[in-house]
Protein backbone atom coordinates (compact mmCIF):
# COMPACT_ATOMS: atom_id res chain seq x y z
CA UNK A 1 0.00 0.00 0.00
CA UNK A 2 3.00 2.30 0.34
CA UNK A 3 4.51 1.59 -2.08
CA UNK A 4 1.11 2.00 -4.45
CA UNK A 5 1.05 5.49 -2.56
CA UNK A 6 4.27 6.74 -3.61
CA UNK A 7 3.66 5.37 -6.87
CA UNK A 8 0.48 7.88 -7.38
CA UNK A 9 1.95 10.69 -6.07
CA UNK A 10 4.56 10.47 -8.49
CA UNK A 11 2.20 10.47 -11.38
CA UNK A 12 0.06 13.14 -9.86
CA UNK A 13 3.71 15.33 -9.42
CA UNK A 14 4.17 14.80 -13.30
CA UNK A 15 0.97 15.57 -14.61
CA UNK A 16 1.13 18.64 -12.20
CA UNK A 17 4.45 19.52 -13.84
CA UNK A 18 2.61 19.11 -17.19
CA UNK A 19 0.14 21.42 -16.62
CA UNK A 20 1.81 24.04 -15.24
CA UNK A 21 4.88 23.88 -18.24
CA UNK A 22 1.82 24.40 -20.89
CA UNK A 23 0.19 27.30 -18.58
CA UNK A 24 3.47 28.82 -19.45
CA UNK A 25 3.75 28.04 -22.83
CA UNK A 26 0.54 29.82 -23.26
CA UNK A 27 1.24 32.71 -21.18
CA UNK A 28 4.75 33.14 -23.70
CA UNK A 29 2.80 32.86 -27.29
CA UNK A 30 0.05 35.35 -25.65
CA UNK A 31 1.63 38.63 -25.03
CA UNK A 32 -0.15 40.88 -23.47
CA UNK A 33 -0.37 44.12 -25.12
CA UNK A 34 -2.19 47.25 -24.03
CA UNK A 35 -5.92 49.10 -25.52
CA UNK A 36 -6.11 51.94 -27.66
CA UNK A 37 -9.67 53.71 -26.15
CA UNK A 38 -11.70 56.15 -28.02
CA UNK A 39 -14.40 58.51 -26.93
CA UNK A 40 -16.85 60.97 -28.21
CA UNK A 41 -20.60 62.08 -28.64
CA UNK A 42 -23.35 60.23 -26.59
CA UNK A 43 -21.05 59.06 -24.43
CA UNK A 44 -19.61 56.57 -26.78
CA UNK A 45 -16.58 54.42 -26.01
CA UNK A 46 -14.58 52.08 -27.91
CA UNK A 47 -11.67 49.56 -27.54
CA UNK A 48 -9.38 47.73 -28.96
CA UNK A 49 -6.42 46.05 -28.64
CA UNK A 50 -4.86 46.35 -31.87
CA UNK A 51 -6.26 49.34 -34.06
CA UNK A 52 -7.93 47.33 -36.56
CA UNK A 53 -10.80 45.68 -34.57
CA UNK A 54 -13.42 47.64 -32.40
CA UNK A 55 -15.84 46.65 -29.49
CA UNK A 56 -18.13 49.39 -28.00
CA UNK A 57 -18.93 50.02 -24.83
CA UNK A 58 -21.32 50.68 -21.87
CA UNK A 59 -20.23 53.83 -20.71
CA UNK A 60 -24.09 55.11 -18.04
CA UNK A 61 -24.03 58.21 -20.15
CA UNK A 62 -25.09 59.87 -23.24
CA UNK A 63 -23.07 63.10 -22.12
CA UNK A 64 -20.92 63.97 -25.27
CA UNK A 65 -17.08 63.03 -23.77
CA UNK A 66 -14.26 64.72 -25.17
CA UNK A 67 -11.05 63.36 -23.90
CA UNK A 68 -9.18 60.75 -22.40
CA UNK A 69 -5.77 59.56 -21.02
CA UNK A 70 -4.05 56.56 -19.36
CA UNK A 71 -1.88 57.15 -16.05
CA UNK A 72 -0.98 55.14 -12.77
CA UNK A 73 -2.78 51.94 -14.25
CA UNK A 74 -6.23 54.06 -15.09
CA UNK A 75 -8.30 55.51 -17.70
CA UNK A 76 -9.55 58.86 -17.44
CA UNK A 77 -11.73 60.35 -19.75
CA UNK A 78 -13.52 63.82 -19.53
CA UNK A 79 -16.83 65.47 -21.40
CA UNK A 80 -19.66 67.99 -20.99
CA UNK A 81 -21.13 68.80 -17.81
CA UNK A 82 -18.35 68.44 -16.07
CA UNK A 83 -18.61 64.47 -16.73
CA UNK A 84 -15.42 62.28 -15.67
CA UNK A 85 -15.44 58.62 -15.76
CA UNK A 86 -13.24 56.41 -14.92
CA UNK A 87 -11.83 52.60 -15.74
CA UNK A 88 -8.98 50.24 -14.89
CA UNK A 89 -9.92 47.82 -18.00
CA UNK A 90 -11.43 50.35 -20.48
CA UNK A 91 -14.98 47.65 -20.12
CA UNK A 92 -16.58 48.94 -16.91
CA UNK A 93 -16.30 52.75 -15.97
CA UNK A 94 -17.46 54.85 -12.84
CA UNK A 95 -18.73 58.48 -12.62
CA UNK A 96 -16.81 60.81 -10.69
CA UNK A 97 -17.84 64.11 -9.28
CA UNK A 98 -16.07 66.66 -10.82
CA UNK A 99 -17.22 69.54 -9.05
CA UNK A 100 -18.29 71.85 -12.21
CA UNK A 101 -21.34 70.44 -13.70
CA UNK A 102 -21.67 73.53 -16.16
CA UNK A 103 -18.60 73.14 -17.52
CA UNK A 104 -17.36 71.09 -20.53
CA UNK A 105 -14.32 69.56 -19.72
CA UNK A 106 -12.11 69.16 -22.97
CA UNK A 107 -9.22 67.54 -22.46
CA UNK A 108 -6.93 65.63 -19.57
CA UNK A 109 -3.66 64.16 -19.10
CA UNK A 110 -1.62 62.14 -17.00
CA UNK A 111 2.02 63.44 -14.98
CA UNK A 112 4.37 62.12 -12.69
CA UNK A 113 7.13 63.55 -10.97
CA UNK A 114 8.96 62.23 -8.41
CA UNK A 115 6.23 59.57 -7.16
CA UNK A 116 3.54 62.17 -7.08
CA UNK A 117 0.82 61.40 -9.70
CA UNK A 118 -1.59 64.21 -11.39
CA UNK A 119 -4.22 64.09 -13.54
CA UNK A 120 -5.25 67.50 -15.20
CA UNK A 121 -8.09 68.42 -17.06
CA UNK A 122 -8.29 71.66 -18.92
CA UNK A 123 -12.23 73.76 -20.00
CA UNK A 124 -13.54 76.60 -20.93
CA UNK A 125 -12.79 80.06 -19.00
CA UNK A 126 -9.54 78.95 -17.95
CA UNK A 127 -11.00 76.31 -15.72
CA UNK A 128 -8.56 73.45 -14.84
CA UNK A 129 -8.88 70.39 -12.64
CA UNK A 130 -6.01 68.45 -10.83
CA UNK A 131 -6.29 64.85 -9.38
CA UNK A 132 -4.14 62.78 -7.84
CA UNK A 133 -6.35 59.35 -8.51
CA UNK A 134 -8.69 59.88 -11.23
CA UNK A 135 -11.39 60.31 -8.18
CA UNK A 136 -11.33 63.59 -6.37
CA UNK A 137 -10.81 66.52 -7.92
CA UNK A 138 -9.50 70.00 -6.99
CA UNK A 139 -10.29 73.35 -8.89
CA UNK A 140 -6.82 75.30 -9.55
CA UNK A 141 -6.17 79.12 -10.22
CA UNK A 142 -5.01 79.34 -13.93
CA UNK A 143 -5.21 82.86 -14.11
CA UNK A 144 -7.05 83.71 -17.19
CA UNK A 145 -10.67 83.63 -18.51
CA UNK A 146 -9.75 82.23 -22.00
CA UNK A 147 -10.81 78.62 -22.80
CA UNK A 148 -8.61 75.97 -22.58
CA UNK A 149 -8.67 73.28 -25.29
CA UNK A 150 -5.77 70.87 -24.80
CA UNK A 151 -3.44 69.37 -22.41
CA UNK A 152 -0.31 67.94 -22.29
CA UNK A 153 2.81 66.27 -20.22
CA UNK A 154 6.70 65.93 -20.85
CA UNK A 155 9.67 66.66 -19.18
CA UNK A 156 8.56 67.22 -15.76
CA UNK A 157 6.09 70.34 -17.17
CA UNK A 158 2.13 70.59 -17.86
CA UNK A 159 1.20 72.83 -21.08
CA UNK A 160 -2.32 73.73 -21.71
CA UNK A 161 -2.81 75.71 -25.13
CA UNK A 162 -6.51 77.63 -26.03
CA UNK A 163 -7.74 79.85 -27.85
CA UNK A 164 -6.42 83.75 -29.28
CA UNK A 165 -2.82 81.78 -28.53
CA UNK A 166 -3.11 81.22 -25.25
CA UNK A 167 -0.58 78.87 -23.34
CA UNK A 168 -0.01 77.85 -19.84
CA UNK A 169 2.29 76.22 -18.27
CA UNK A 170 2.64 74.46 -14.90
CA UNK A 171 5.55 72.06 -13.01
CA UNK A 172 2.94 70.32 -10.47
CA UNK A 173 -0.78 71.27 -12.11
CA UNK A 174 -1.30 73.37 -9.24
CA UNK A 175 0.47 76.85 -9.81
CA UNK A 176 0.07 78.30 -13.88
CA UNK A 177 2.41 80.51 -15.79
CA UNK A 178 1.35 82.61 -18.75
CA UNK A 179 3.59 82.26 -21.68
CA UNK A 180 3.71 84.67 -24.65
CA UNK A 181 3.29 82.23 -28.08
CA UNK A 182 3.66 85.28 -30.92
CA UNK A 183 0.15 84.39 -31.83
CA UNK A 184 -3.57 84.55 -31.64
CA UNK A 185 -4.85 81.93 -33.60
CA UNK A 186 -6.82 79.04 -31.60
CA UNK A 187 -4.71 76.66 -30.23
CA UNK A 188 -6.24 72.93 -30.36
CA UNK A 189 -3.41 70.75 -29.97
CA UNK A 190 -0.52 69.91 -28.02
CA UNK A 191 1.97 67.04 -27.39
CA UNK A 192 5.54 66.54 -26.05
CA UNK A 193 8.37 63.83 -27.74
CA UNK A 194 11.95 64.12 -29.02
CA UNK A 195 12.57 67.17 -26.55
CA UNK A 196 10.16 69.20 -28.00
CA UNK A 197 6.45 70.69 -26.97
CA UNK A 198 5.32 70.75 -30.44
CA UNK A 199 1.31 72.79 -30.30
CA UNK A 200 -1.51 73.02 -33.43
CA UNK A 201 -3.69 74.80 -34.58
CA UNK A 202 -6.13 77.05 -36.94
CA UNK A 203 -4.49 77.81 -39.64
CA UNK A 204 -2.05 75.46 -39.89
CA UNK A 205 -0.84 76.83 -37.23
CA UNK A 206 2.53 75.24 -35.56
CA UNK A 207 4.78 76.33 -32.72
CA UNK A 208 7.71 74.61 -31.13
CA UNK A 209 9.37 74.92 -27.71
CA UNK A 210 11.89 72.60 -25.56
CA UNK A 211 11.24 74.68 -22.38
CA UNK A 212 7.24 75.66 -22.77
CA UNK A 213 8.39 79.31 -22.38
CA UNK A 214 9.74 80.33 -25.57
CA UNK A 215 8.06 79.97 -28.52
CA UNK A 216 8.76 79.60 -32.22
CA UNK A 217 6.39 79.17 -35.31
CA UNK A 218 7.06 76.67 -38.14
CA UNK A 219 5.84 76.63 -41.22
CA UNK A 220 3.02 73.36 -41.53
CA UNK A 221 2.30 73.53 -45.45
CA UNK A 222 -1.70 73.56 -44.68
CA UNK A 223 -3.50 76.01 -46.46
CA UNK A 224 -5.43 78.56 -44.14
CA UNK A 225 -8.78 77.54 -44.55
CA UNK A 226 -7.66 74.06 -42.78
CA UNK A 227 -7.27 73.77 -38.68
CA UNK A 228 -4.72 71.34 -36.98
CA UNK A 229 -6.83 69.39 -34.37
CA UNK A 230 -4.44 66.75 -32.70
CA UNK A 231 -0.63 66.19 -32.43
CA UNK A 232 1.21 63.19 -30.89
CA UNK A 233 4.80 61.93 -31.30
CA UNK A 234 5.56 58.61 -31.63
CA UNK A 235 8.64 56.36 -33.45
CA UNK A 236 10.09 59.22 -33.98
CA UNK A 237 7.58 61.13 -35.65
CA UNK A 238 5.14 63.98 -34.33
CA UNK A 239 1.78 63.66 -36.73
CA UNK A 240 -0.47 66.29 -36.89
CA UNK A 241 -4.22 65.52 -37.61
CA UNK A 242 -6.81 68.09 -38.78
CA UNK A 243 -9.60 69.13 -40.41
CA UNK A 244 -10.34 67.85 -44.27
CA UNK A 245 -8.84 65.00 -43.35
CA UNK A 246 -5.61 66.38 -42.71
CA UNK A 247 -2.21 65.16 -42.06
CA UNK A 248 1.46 66.20 -41.71
CA UNK A 249 4.62 64.63 -40.23
CA UNK A 250 7.60 65.45 -38.85
CA UNK A 251 10.60 63.94 -37.47
CA UNK A 252 12.03 67.07 -34.77
CA UNK A 253 9.04 69.87 -35.24
CA UNK A 254 10.48 71.88 -37.37
CA UNK A 255 9.74 70.82 -41.10
CA UNK A 256 6.31 69.48 -42.09
CA UNK A 257 5.44 67.23 -44.92
CA UNK A 258 1.75 66.34 -46.25
CA UNK A 259 0.35 63.01 -46.01
CA UNK A 260 -2.68 61.20 -48.01
CA UNK A 261 -4.82 60.18 -45.31
CA UNK A 262 -7.62 59.04 -47.91
CA UNK A 263 -10.44 61.31 -46.40
CA UNK A 264 -11.82 64.71 -46.45
CA UNK A 265 -13.45 63.84 -43.28
CA UNK A 266 -12.66 66.03 -39.66
CA UNK A 267 -9.61 64.17 -37.53
CA UNK A 268 -9.97 65.49 -34.02
CA UNK A 269 -7.85 63.17 -32.06
CA UNK A 270 -4.63 60.91 -32.42
CA UNK A 271 -2.44 58.84 -30.09
CA UNK A 272 0.48 56.27 -30.82
CA UNK A 273 0.75 52.72 -28.87
CA UNK A 274 2.08 49.37 -30.01
CA UNK A 275 3.27 50.69 -32.50
CA UNK A 276 0.84 52.41 -34.57
CA UNK A 277 -0.35 55.75 -34.82
CA UNK A 278 -4.32 56.10 -34.17
CA UNK A 279 -6.47 59.14 -35.57
CA UNK A 280 -10.29 59.33 -34.94
CA UNK A 281 -12.83 61.76 -36.46
CA UNK A 282 -15.78 62.73 -37.29
CA UNK A 283 -18.39 60.59 -38.74
CA UNK A 284 -16.65 57.69 -36.67
CA UNK A 285 -13.71 57.85 -38.83
CA UNK A 286 -10.70 55.70 -37.58
CA UNK A 287 -7.53 55.48 -39.20
CA UNK A 288 -4.22 53.76 -38.52
CA UNK A 289 -0.32 53.90 -39.60
CA UNK A 290 2.36 51.93 -38.45
CA UNK A 291 5.10 55.21 -39.73
CA UNK A 292 2.38 58.23 -39.90
CA UNK A 293 3.11 57.92 -43.82
CA UNK A 294 0.37 55.57 -44.93
CA UNK A 295 -2.56 55.10 -43.53
CA UNK A 296 -5.88 52.70 -43.20
CA UNK A 297 -9.03 53.44 -42.15
CA UNK A 298 -10.78 50.83 -40.26
CA UNK A 299 -14.78 50.18 -39.47
CA UNK A 300 -14.93 51.53 -36.28
CA UNK A 301 -18.66 50.38 -35.92
CA UNK A 302 -20.67 53.71 -35.36
CA UNK A 303 -21.38 56.81 -37.06
CA UNK A 304 -20.74 59.27 -34.11
CA UNK A 305 -18.33 62.07 -34.21
CA UNK A 306 -15.26 60.59 -31.85
CA UNK A 307 -13.16 63.28 -30.32
CA UNK A 308 -9.99 61.92 -28.08
CA UNK A 309 -8.40 58.33 -28.06
CA UNK A 310 -5.70 57.27 -26.11
CA UNK A 311 -3.84 54.23 -25.89
CA UNK A 312 -2.57 52.15 -22.04
CA UNK A 313 1.09 51.22 -21.85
Amino acid sequence: MKHLLIILSIILLFSLTIISCKSSDDGSTTTSTGLFVTVGYSGTILTSSDGTTWTERTSGTSIHLNGITYGNSTFVMVGDNGTILTSSDGTTWTSRTSGTPYHSLNRVTYGSEFLNDTFVTVSWNGTILTSPDGTSWDNRTSGTTRNLFEVTYGNGLFVTVGDEGSILTSSDGTSWDNRTSGTSEFLWGVTYGNSTFVVVGSRGTILTSSDGTTWTERTSGVSNTESLLGVTYGNGTFVGVGSGGTIVTSPYGNTWTSRTSGTSTVLRGVTYGNGLFVTVGWEGTILISSDGTTWTERTSGTSVVLLGVTYSQ
